[in-house]
């Protein structure tokens, strides 16, 4: 878990409990009140995705559908 204070407020990230202690080929993931932030958990400083909450709910119901 890594902290940030951003133009967007204070933003907590989280990265999947798949990427383990390497790394890896990973995505770090925040939440705000409306917005869901991305990010490359191999590369912090560069700018990140910022996408509206319904959106991100969207495609989280279409991967799950995929991959269940």
């Amino acid at each position: 878990m890594n902290v940030e204070e951003t133009a967007a407020g204070r933003l907590t990230w989280f990265s999947s409990s798949y990427s383990g202690a390497q790394g890896g080929e990973c995505v770090e993931v925040a939440t705000s009140p409306h917005t869901v932030h991305v990010r490359d958990s191999k590369d912090t400083n560069r700018p990140g995705l910022a996408i509206g909450s319904e959106a991100w709910a969207a495609f989280v119901a279409s991967a799950a559908d995929r991959i269940g």
